[in-house]
This record gives structure tokens, sequence and C-alpha cells, in this order.
């Protein structure tokens, strides 16, 4: 059944409205007419309802809740993906990737060995599509949360939010000893832990920037060396796997 988001002031008594351009792809892509049903998430509480189109419009599509879905879809962890930009369209498969698997939040790095270099107008117009890509990947996979894509920082910036983290766990070729399955198992993990992971970009995190987040858990991802677009969903699938509630 196709789902859809909205914000909660599109709900009022029994009735949702569904506005943007979500009714062209519901009208012209779905073919939907009325009496059918779809599944719509409220993205400010979370609760989602399978409800019946009544009304299709090229301005909004009016439909009235049937029923209040109790299942949880979310992970009880909070997932913060700090990914080195890569190149090409790499990005969008990460976060198409990892919002399946249930990833909170993707923040882009510059970092010294990233290929692409992005102005403020750039990382902006990336910002918007790679969120875009966030909902999609929410949509198909049934999530009631929409992670949020936050605009490039650095890796000073990214070393300033490693306190802010209950655990923040990076990815580096170069460690040979403590497995990211050794950190995992030393966690007590509980309901709502803030859990960041860094992911260098093709070519992997440079020395000097290892020594500026020496405040983070540092781990091998195995024997093998991983592209930059398949280390991230490693790290989230085995995080999920460990501690999901």
């Amino acid at each position: 059944m196709p789902k859809f988001f909205v914000k909660a002031n599109q709900i009022e008594n029994n009735e949702i409205k569904i506005i943007g351009e979500d009714v062209k792809h519901i009208g012209q892509v779905l073919r939907a007419k009325e009496g059918e049903k779809v599944t719509i998430c409220n993205i400010d509480e979370s609760v989602s309802y399978i409800t019946k189109i009544v009304q299709i419009t090229p301005e909004y599509v009016l439909c009235t809740i049937e029923n209040v879905l109790q299942e949880n879809v979310e992970s009880k962890i909070d997932i913060t993906v700090f990914q080195g930009l890569p190149k090409a369209d790499k990005m969008e498969y990460i976060i198409q990737k990892n919002t399946e698997l249930g990833a909170k939040k993707f923040v882009p790095v510059a970092m010294k060995r990233s290929i692409v270099k992005l102005d403020e107008k750039e990382a902006k117009k990336k910002v918007e599509r790679w969120q875009k890509i966030a909902e999609s990947a929410a949509k198909q996979s049934g999530r009631d949360f929409i992670p949020k894509v936050e605009m490039p920082i650095n890796v000073l910036k990214l070393s300033e939010e490693i306190s802010k983290y209950d655990i923040m766990v990076l990815a580096y070729e170069e460690e040979k000893e403590n497995t990211l399955k050794n950190e995992l198992k030393k966690i007590n993990a509980f309901e709502g832990m803030k859990i960041g992971i860094i992911i260098g970009p093709e070519g992997g995190i440079d020395k000097s920037e290892i020594d500026e987040l020496k405040n983070t858990k540092i781990v091998s991802l195995g024997k093998r060396i991983l592209r930059t677009e398949t280390a991230s969903i490693v790290m989230v699938s085995n995080i999920i796997y460990e501690y999901e509630m």
C-alpha cells in the first residue's frame, strides 16, 4: 500500500489533506481513484494511519482515517551517518540504503581526500536532492520518520560534534586490532542511544584527520577494504542487528 507523509496541521478531525508533489504522484503516477486506500504518516508525531481517498483535485487529495496503525517500525537506536563526500551519485546510494536500514540523520563531511568540492550554492542544491532521496526511501521502506540530511561540514566541526553522541565510531582501514564487532560488544545499549558513525571518502581518511578525531572509537571493518558506499551500510546494519530492541 502506498505511503505518504504529512504534517500535523494537515490533519483535522477525521480527515487528512495531502498537498504538494504527492498530489501529482497519486493522480498521475499511481493513477489512484477515490475509494482506494493509502497509508499516511504524521511525521510530527510518527503516527501512521490507514486512510481512504475521498476526493482528488489538482491541488490536494483528501482522505478519511479508517484506522490507526499500532506497529512501531522505527529503531530504538538513533544513528547518524557522517559521510566523507564521495564522487558521483554515491551519496544518493548511501542515503537511500541507510534510510531503508533505519539511520536517522546524514551529515556530509568535506575531508582532505574528498575529490568533490562543493561551494555553498552547490551544497544547498545537493542537500535538497539528497533530502528527496531520503524521503523517497522512507516511503518505500514503510518508515514513520524521514531522515534529515544536513549541510556539509568540515572535520573540525565534526570533532566538535563527538561529545553530543553516546558513542562515535570511526571506520579506519589502518586499524588492525579493534574491530567493529568488539567495540559493539562493549556497549550496553539503551533506548534512544545516539550513535554516530564516520566513514571516509574514496581513498580513506587522512592520518591528520584521524588525529583530529582521536576521541572517537576507531575500528576496523574486517580484513578487506570496503568501498566508501559499502562501509556505512555494513556499520549501520551491524548496529541495528546488535542493538535494535
